[in-house]
């Protein structure tokens, strides 16, 4: 490939090292060249790293886009990747007179790079909000930080993620540790914190000044280095002056030798209010610095609390004087620590993982560049999405998932009530469930649309959503749309006017139709739909199996799981008979805690409707236990039920979930639909709500904790049937 990156080549900090690095490593098997606005030491180090670097240093912008055009032509450049303000703004001025694809990689919130400096935040930050919704393709150096750009507005289908990556085995130290100290006039018995940052309101070191006195008491042999220079400085120096002793800390200015710097550190620290993925830890954790990180931005994605490093809230003195105290009196404790972070960034932080993450970006933005522009193109999908049930969000991802399979860059849209939530947790466009001649806009471009995500179509609940779920699929097939029924739940349809409509709509409208259950399969036939293409599967939920990481791992420890705790979760909802079964459900709990040590959980799968219902029982609890409520993030939801010993639900996503992760489960039926789920997977351990007692109830906790594996292989077959769906989708869309 032919890339040109830009820059203003004034960077400092993370950023240089990112894109010099970058840049440097794309060398080896693309074409790329360097265009910088300032002529200095970044322009100077990249000429040094042998990188075809330019300088364009004229204030005349239409001089310079004219430049920048000549080089595109000439070079046969096929990306134009720009980095901060200056670069976007000169993307943007490019706009229109090139037809290569653009990108532009944020470092950092840009809404905060310019704290603490107002002119510069009117003038360059204004720019380059303007600036950045113009481009192709956005890269955010971490999760949260692609998180953000889609919160913004930003199309999170053309929203990628690239951690920043440090080379491995890396460079040897020019000093020892003991060289290295003694420079600064300090002893090498001494224990040594430090932190390498711009010294500015963003990085928060008046925390870490605060922090490290209050250590520094318990713990007189601590001393204190900081790396960095900035706007703050002077500011942060009194406020050591005033704090610290005299001879504890040392301010060292940008540092060069910063590897040096790392292998003298005992404890690496960020104390920062707002971050991208900043390379001072998988600096600092290559030369094996046990480390302290607020829990900001991607900082969770390497540091898993514990076990990796400690984090803490931004701005919490307390909490990081206490993490200081505690690494500096346990040697063993620092040594754990830092060998497993040393072990995970060399694992998934590396140099080579990001040049080959990079390289994959840029195939898949060019990729997209050229496919077909007004050719009917991409999927639409209807379901429950945006009430805050994450299950709802849960079924779509794995859609979603199944889709991209597929055809990993196929366009889709969700209707959903709220559209902002359903892009963040399923990573699509999302458009409105009421925004009628927006969704028209989209089916007339779309190829097929999908009714899919739970049980749709149902009158138990409501007729107003029946007709909803009805009209729309009418809608698609008027627009020219294949419209299949994806992996759904069918009935109960009661009333007579119901089920005329929905067996006159589905005849007529429906191309395919695959139901989860055989309840759902005997309602079709009730109905008298004969006539779309018919097929029983399964649930696409039962497919989600989503890979364990820091971030789960440490939301984890937000809800208060520990990693050596037994759980049971109970998932309740308000119905008819349920006040009557509260005692009954609070005794199955105390039971389980008990006779089988598990802490129950009481779980609010959809907390509007579910949080009363869970703390009724709470309330009844002597035992200790939990009450969460579900986010909006299926990722979440399943990684909390992978962590249960046993799942008691009214809640058939939970049901669901728990069949899928191969986690023991009792049901509680108030609807058909949950017996139906059941019978089909061949589970045997359900009571009817109206009918639970609690002698029942303690038999079948007995016997679901008994068994091993017992419905393994059918929960297999289920997940087969489950993949069926995406083939019946891939036909559609040929």
């Amino acid at each position: 490939m032919k890339i040109m990156h830009m820059i203003s080549g004034g960077d400092v900090g993370g950023a240089k090292t990112h894109v010099l690095s970058l840049v440097q490593g794309l060398m080896a098997a693309d074409s790329v060249r360097l265009v910088c606005f300032t002529d200095g030491e970044f322009a100077a180090d990249a000429r040094k790293m042998g990188i075809p670097t330019t300088v364009l240093q004229d204030n005349n912008l239409l001089r310079v886009r004219r430049s920048i055009l000549e080089m595109i032509r000439a070079d046969g450049c096929e990306v134009l990747h720009c980095h901060g303000s200056r670069a976007n703004l000169m993307g943007m001025l490019l706009r229109g007179k090139t037809d290569i694809p653009m990108i532009s990689t944020v470092h950092s919130d840009y809404k905060l790079d310019y704290m603490g400096r107002p002119l510069a935040n009117l003038t360059y930050g204004t720019l380059n909000r303007c600036a950045l919704p113009r481009f192709d393709a956005w890269i955010g150096v971490s999760a949260n930080m692609t998180q953000l750009l889609i919160a913004r507005g930003f199309d999170p289908q053309r929203v990628f993620t690239l951690y920043n990556g440090v080379a491995f085995p890396g460079a040897e130290p020019r000093q020892t540790r003991q060289e290295y100290l003694a420079r600064l006039g300090i002893e090498p018995d001494c224990l040594i914190c430090g932190i390498a940052a711009r010294i500015n309101p963003v990085k928060d070191i008046t925390t870490l000044v605060r922090a490290f006195a209050k250590a520094q008491a318990q713990c007189p042999q601590m001393r204190l280095l900081i790396a960095g220079d900035g706007e703050q400085a002077d500011e942060i120096r009194a406020l050591a002056g005033a704090l610290c002793d005299r001879d504890s800390y040392r301010f060292l200015g940008w540092e060069k030798d910063i590897d040096s710097f790392y292998n003298a550190l005992d404890i690496n620290l960020l104390t920062s209010v707002s971050e991208g993925f900043p390379y001072a830890l998988p600096e600092g954790a290559r030369m094996h610095c046990a480390t302290i990180a607020s829990e900001v931005g991607g900082v969770p994605d390497l540091i898993e609390d514990g076990v990796t490093g400690l984090l803490f809230t931004p701005g919490d003195v307390e909490a990081l004087s206490a993490h200081m105290v505690d690494l500096a009196q346990d040697a063993g404790k620092r040594r754990r620590l830092s060998d497993a972070l040393y072990e995970k960034t060399k694992r998934d932080f590396s140099l080579e993982a990001m040049l080959r993450n990079q390289r994959t970006i840029y195939e898949t933005v060019l990729r997209r560049a050229a496919r077909p522009k007004r050719a009917r193109d991409g999927v639409v999908v209807c379901g429950a999405y945006g009430k805050g049930n994450s299950g709802d969000n849960a079924i779509l991802n794995a859609i979603v998932e199944q889709l991209h399979r597929i055809d990993p860059d196929l366009p889709i849209c969700a209707l959903s009530r709220k559209p902002d939530e359903t892009r963040l947790c399923a990573k699509v466009d999302a458009v409105y469930t009421f925004n009628i001649l927006r969704i028209a806009r989209r089916l007339r471009r779309s190829k097929l649309y999908l009714s899919g995500g739970g049980t749709l179509m149902q009158d138990a609940t409501s007729t107003r959503s029946l007709l909803y779920y009805l009209f729309s699929i009418r809608q698609a097939k008027h627009a020219g749309c294949r419209v299949m029924l994806y992996g759904c739940g069918i009935g109960p349809i009661d009333r007579p006017r119901n089920r005329r409509r929905t067996a006159r709509t589905l005849e007529r409208c429906a191309d395919v139709i695959s139901v989860r259950d055989r309840y759902s399969l005997e309602t079709l036939k009730a109905l008298g739909v004969t006539g779309p293409e018919t097929h029983l599967n399964a649930d696409p939920a039962l497919l989600i199996d989503p890979p364990s990481s820091n971030e789960l791992n440490n939301y984890l420890r937000h809800c208060g799981l520990t990693r050596d705790g037994r759980y049971l979760l109970l998932a309740v909802r308000p119905w008819q008979d349920f006040e009557e079964k509260l005692d009954v459900f609070a005794a199955a709990a105390e039971y389980a805690a008990r006779e089988y040590g598990l802490t129950p959980v009481l779980y609010a799968m959809e907390p509007q409707r579910d949080a009363a219902a869970c703390r009724q029982v709470a309330e009844r609890l002597s035992v200790p236990h939990l009450c969460l409520n579900a986010g909006t993030d299926g990722a979440e939801v399943l990684a909390l039920i992978r962590r249960m010993a046993l799942v008691i639900s009214m809640r058939l996503h939970t049901l669901i979930f728990a069949a899928g992760q191969g986690v023991p489960m009792i049901g509680i039926v108030y609807d058909p639909k949950v017996s139906g789920f059941l019978d089909y997977l061949g589970q045997e351990r359900y009571v009817s709500l109206s009918e639970l007692e609690a002698g029942a109830l303690r038999r079948m906790i007995d016997e679901a904790l008994a068994e091993n594996g017992r419905y393994a292989e059918r929960i297999r077959q289920l997940r087969e049937l489950a993949g069926e769906n995406e083939a019946l989708a891939r036909r559609l869309l040929k």
